[in-house]
């Protein structure tokens, strides 16, 4: 990742400082950071690493860095400081999804990146100090695989009785008022957010939008209130035992995805109806609707599973009669990947088979480095063994025979000779194990 200047980093701390230290207070003077060419460079760095395809006016990065960065760069700060900036509608582009269903990104013009990264080098810092521990979606330093890790070691320590709610549209709902008003709480500085609403607003009267380089940290703004009630209701539940403090209640949440677990306790019994009626008291006020097909509760103590982040959750007795966690692949996220790799097989059939390998390599290990952890070791002997029959028959049908070539071509040399992706390793979860009972 492209490091930022000592200064900005200097900038980024102090405001991250203060804002741990003082709660409520709110910062001015911010307006003028943003427009400075240091921050200007540092966002396009970022956008460039990030890369991405170009906006409604069709300007490239090739097209930007042959005519001269700093004078793209100057442009926008000049903008910015006589106030005349005006962002541009985002481009629309669909992304298939399950179910025949499409999620719609929104992709903004290098120059609104540029924008809405210098805006957020500044603001980020200020809201990380608000921002709880069980909030993991797109924050320095926080990953899906500790969000995951959270859920699994809560349900090895007996909470096993889940609500797993799911939040219909979440990103293209979220009310610009109450946004604002949230951002306004730390913020007292009229440019900055002026700057904010028209960057809202350029994209419809409703919703952030999804693509956009500041919408993930105004996503988190929006429902930090929702993690605040959960942090206290997690306090309200403490309770000290030989091993230190225990709390009945966990969360876990990932930009709109989001599981709470609680104590298997019969004595606990009323905490499920009562953090279930506070939370949608909470969303109710955000005017965040939830999707009731997909929202359950869940008792793991019944054999029951619940997903989250791509991953199927369940508790399983060990050999010596503890109980563990197990968290899979879910089985639409393989099918998913195997639709998509079958996808390039059709489309090379007539292309040599490292052309195709080229191709699916990269697939296949974003695919891998995800899933690598808990127990996904049969999801990857199915996807491994798959690959290399499409592979084995890909190299038949070139040679026009029939057949699997299971003789002609061993294991060792489709990797050896074909540089065929082959790191299928798990990272084994160091959980701790709950006694029997």
């Amino acid at each position: 990742m492209t490091k930022a200047s000592i200064n900005l980093q200097d900038l980024r701390r102090r405001l991250y400082v203060k804002a741990k230290a003082e709660t409520t207070w709110r910062f001015w003077g911010l307006y003028v950071h943003v427009c400075k060419m240091e921050t200007l460079r540092q966002a396009y760095a970022l956008a460039k690493e990030n890369d991405g395809a170009p906006g409604v006016d069709g300007v490239t990065f090739e097209v930007i860095e042959a005519q001269g960065v700093d004078a793209f760069l100057a442009q926008i700060r000049d903008e910015l400081v006589q106030r005349t900036y005006k962002p541009l509608p985002a481009r629309r582009r669909e992304i298939p999804k399950d179910g025949g269903k499409v999620r719609v990104l929104s992709i903004p013009t290098i120059r609104d990146r540029v924008v809405q990264g210098a805006l957020k080098l500044i603001l980020e810092p200020i809201f990380e100090a608000d921002f709880q521990p069980g909030s993991f979606g797109y924050r320095p330093k926080k990953s899906a695989h500790e969000a995951i890790d959270r859920v699994a070691q809560a349900i090895v320590r007996h909470k096993t009785r889940v609500i797993d709610f799911d939040l219909r549209s979440y990103f293209d709902n979220i009310r610009h008022d109450r946004l604002l008003a949230k951002v306004a709480k730390r913020i007292n500085d009229d440019d900055v957010m002026h700057l904010l609403k028209i960057m809202l607003k350029a994209n419809g009267r409703y919703g952030v939008p999804q693509g956009g380089v500041i919408s993930p940290l105004l996503s988190n703004i929006y429902l930090n209130e929702v993690d605040r009630m959960l942090e206290r209701a997690k306090e309200t539940t403490v309770e000290v035992t030989l091993d230190g403090k225990y709390t009945r209640i966990e969360y876990a949440r990932f930009a709109d995805d989001l599981v709470i677990l609680i104590d298997a306790h019969q004595r606990h019994d009323w905490l499920l109806p009562a953090v279930e009626k506070r939370l949608r008291e909470e969303l109710a006020a955000l005017q965040v609707e939830v999707n009731e097909e997909k929202s359950r509760t869940v008792d793991l103590s019944r054999g029951k599973s619940f997903g989250f982040l791509g991953f199927d959750f369940c508790r399983i007795r060990s050999r010596r009669g503890a109980w563990r966690v197990k968290y899979t692949p879910k089985l639409k996220k393989r099918t998913a990947l195997l639709r998509k790799l079958k996808g390039v097989f059709r489309r090379h059939r007539s292309q040599p088979v490292e052309r195709v390998i080229e191709e699916i390599n990269p697939m296949i290990r974003g695919w891998v480095n995800y899933f690598a952890v808990g127990h996904s070791s049969e999801c990857f002997n199915f996807i491994q063994h798959w690959v290399e029959k499409k592979v084995r028959r890909h190299l038949m049908h070139a040679r026009q025979l029939q057949g699997f070539g299971w003789t002609r071509w061993s294991r060792r040399g489709l990797y050896a000779n074909f540089k065929l992706f082959n790191s299928y390793r798990v990272r084994r979860p160091q959980q701790k194990v709950a006694p029997a009972g």
